[in-house]
C-alpha cells in the first residue's frame, strides 16, 4: 500500500508533470516546426527567386492558410473529445469522434475549393497589384488541391497527440519537409532536369509533401499493433450522428477562434501591400520568422489540451491544476529565450531569407529588421494566449473563447494597427505594434476564463 502511494504521490509531482509534458510536447512542437518549415522553404526559395514572386506567395499562402486553419477548428475539437475518452479508457469513443471529425473535414474541403479557385479578384478587390494578384492564384490554384491531406492529416495528429503517442506525427512531418524541399529546390528553378516552374513548383511541393506525410500517419494508425483495437478506417462510410454534431458544435467556436487570429494577421498582411511590394515582402520574412517561433507554444498547447482532457476524464482536479501550471511555465521561459533572439539578431535572421544578388536585399532587410525587433516584443503574450486556448479546449470550454478572440484580435486589435499603421503614418512598425496589443487583450481575458472554470470545476468535483 506504501509502494502504490509513493507512486501515486511521484505521478503527481512537478517534475512528473514536467517530464509527461515535454514527452508528449517535444513532438508535437517538432511537428509544428516541421509544417511550418515546408512553408518556410517556400518562403526562402521564392525570396531567392524574385521579389514579386515571393510578395504574390505570401498573399496566395496566406489565403489558402486563412481557409485551411478555420477547418483546423474541427480537426482540434477531436484532441480534448478523444483525450478524455482515452483517459476514461474508451476506444469506442476515440475513433467516433476522430472519424465522424474526418468526415467534417472532407466536407469542408469541397465547400472551400470554389473560394480559392478565384482568389485573383478578390486579391484585386482588396487593392492588391493586379500582377501579383495573378501570380498569387497561379500558385493557389494548384496548391488549393493540398487541402484535403493536410485537413486529414490534422486529424490523426489529434487520434495519436490523444494516445500521447505523438512521435510518428513528428516523423511523418520531417519526412514531408525534406520532400518539399527537394522538390522546391528542383520545380521553382528547374534543378534535376524539372521544369522551372516558380510559384506553381512551390505549388507543386507543397500539395505532394502534405499527401505523403497522411498516407505515412494513415499508415501508421491502421497497421501499428498499438493502434489496431481503434480501426479507425473500419467501414469508414457508417455515420455516427451523435459523435459528428458534437464534433461540429465544438469545433465550429475553435474555428472561429483560431481563424479570428489568423484574419488578422492576413488583414496585416493586406494593409503592407497597401505600403508597397518590397514591404509587403519584407512582411512575408518577418511572419515566418514569428510563425516559427510560435510553433513552440503551439506544440505545447496541444500537449496542454491533451493534458488537461485526459486529467478531466479521470476527475483528477489535482492534476488538471499541475498540468496547466507546467505547460505555461514551460511556455512562458521558451517565449522570453525567442524574443531574445529576435531582439540581439534580427539581421543575421532575416539574412537567411535573401539573396544578396537581388537588388532588393538591402531595402528588404531594412524593412525587415524592424518589424522583427516588433515582434520580439509579443513573443510571450502570443506564447500565453496560446496556452490559455488549449488549456480551455482540454475542459471543452470553446463557446467563450471564440467571443473572447474576435473581440480581442478586430475591434481591438485590427483597429489598433489600421490606426497606428496607416492612420498615423508608422507604417509596418505601427501594424505591427497593433498585432501586439490585440495579442496582449486575448492573453489577458483567456486566462482569466481558465482561472474561471478551474475554480468552478474544483467545487463541482469537489
Amino acid at each position: 500500500m506504501d509502494v502504490q502511494a509513493k507512486a501515486a504521490r511521484d505521478s503527481q509531482s512537478w517534475s512528473a508533470h514536467i517530464w509527461a509534458t515535454l514527452a508528449l510536447g517535444l513532438p508535437l512542437v517538432g511537428t509544428q516546426i516541421a509544417q511550418i518549415a515546408i512553408a518556410t522553404t517556400d518562403v526562402v526559395m521564392l525570396g531567392w527567386y524574385g521579389t514579386e514572386e515571393l510578395a504574390a506567395t505570401v498573399l496566395g499562402s496566406q489565403a489558402f492558410f486563412v481557409i485551411y486553419i478555420f477547418g483546423v477548428g474541427f480537426a482540434s475539437a477531436i484532441l480534448p473529445l478523444a483525450a478524455q475518452a482515452e483517459g476514461r479508457n474508451d476506444p469506442t469513443h476515440v475513433r467516433r469522434s476522430v472519424r465522424m471529425g474526418m468526415w467534417i473535414l472532407l466536407l469542408y474541403a469541397l465547400v472551400v475549393m470554389p473560394f480559392l479557385w478565384y482568389l485573383e479578384p478578390a486579391l484585386i478587390a482588396l487593392g492588391q497589384k493586379p500582377e501579383l494578384a495573378a501570380l498569387a492564384s497561379d500558385y493557389i490554384r494548384i496548391a488549393q488541391w493540398g487541402m484535403f491531406p493536410a485537413l486529414m492529416m490534422m486529424a490523426l495528429r489529434s487520434f495519436f497527440a490523444a494516445r500521447s503517442r505523438a512521435g510518428i506525427v513528428l516523423w511523418s512531418a520531417l519526412i514531408g519537409t525534406v520532400i518539399n524541399g527537394i522538390l522546391n529546390y528542383g520545380l521553382i528553378f528547374g534543378h534535376f532536369g524539372l521544369p522551372e516552374m516558380g510559384v506553381r513548383g512551390a505549388a507543386v511541393a507543397s500539395v505532394v509533401s502534405s499527401t505523403v506525410i497522411f498516407l505515412i500517419m494513415a499508415g501508421w494508425a491502421v497497421l501499428h499493433p498499438r493502434h489496431l483495437e481503434y480501426r479507425l478506417f473500419q467501414r469508414f462510410w457508417r455515420p455516427e450522428w451523435p459523435a459528428f454534431f458534437e464534433v461540429f458544435r465544438l469545433g465550429l467556436p475553435i474555428g472561429f477562434t483560431i481563424l479570428a487570429e489568423v484574419g488578422l494577421f492576413m488583414a496585416a498582411s493586406v494593409m503592407m501591400g497597401w505600403l508597397g511590394t518590397v514591404q509587403l515582402a519584407a512582411h512575408g520574412i518577418a511572419i515566418q520568422l514569428a510563425s516559427i517561433s510560435f510553433m513552440v507554444p503551439l506544440g505545447l498547447s496541444h500537449a496542454a489540451t491533451v493534458r488537461i482532457g485526459q486529467a478531466y476524464g479521470r476527475a483528477d482536479m489535482d492534476g488538471l491544476a499541475r498540468a496547466s501550471h507546467t505547460v505555461m511555465g514551460l511556455a512562458v521561459l521558451i517565449s522570453l529565450f525567442a524574443a531574445a533572439l529576435f531582439w540581439l539578431f534580427p539581421e543575421a535572421l532575416v539574412s537567411l531569407f535573401l539573396d544578396e544578388s537581388n537588388v532588393d536585399s538591402a531595402e528588404l532587410l531594412a524593412v525587415a529588421v524592424p518589424l522583427l525587433l516588433v515582434a520580439a516584443a509579443f513573443q510571450l503574450v502570443d506564447a500565453i494566449q496560446a496556452i490559455a486556448a488549449g488549456l480551455l479546449r482540454g475542459i471543452k470550454d470553446t463557446r467563450t473563447p471564440m467571443i473572447i478572440a474576435i473581440i480581442s484580435y478586430w475591434p481591438i486589435g485590427l483597429s489598433a494597427a489600421y490606426g497606428l499603421g496607416i492612420g498615423l503614418g508608422y507604417g509596418g512598425p505601427g501594424i505591427w505594434a497593433g498585432l501586439a496589443i490585440g495579442l496582449g487583450v486575448a492573453a489577458v481575458l483567456l486566462n482569466l476564463r481558465f482561472i474561471n472554470r478551474h475554480m468552478f470545476l474544483d467545487v463541482v468535483k469537489g
